[in-house]
């Protein structure tokens, strides 16, 4: 149990944490480059529910993936 709380594992869940944010991050602006439109306006101002729902999958997607390889 004592192993459980050390200082090092700590450390290590915070940086492996922003460096997963960080390539979800860098994905997910590439994704918005990528589309022909923004994204922002469109589900937001224009309440576009589908378009919503794919990016919301697209997002669990890459955040699996990054989750996935840092895991190993």
């Amino acid at each position: 149990m004592r192993n459980l709380l050390d200082v090092s594992h700590l450390i290590a869940a915070i940086i492996y944490s922003v460096l997963g944010v960080a390539v979800f991050w860098t994905s997910f602006v590439i994704l918005d480059k990528l589309t022909p439109y923004d994204l922002w306006q469109e589900i937001v101002q224009k309440q576009n529910r589908a378009l919503a729902t794919v990016v919301g999958s697209i997002s669990l997607g890459i955040c699996i993936i990054v989750a996935a390889a840092m895991i190993g």
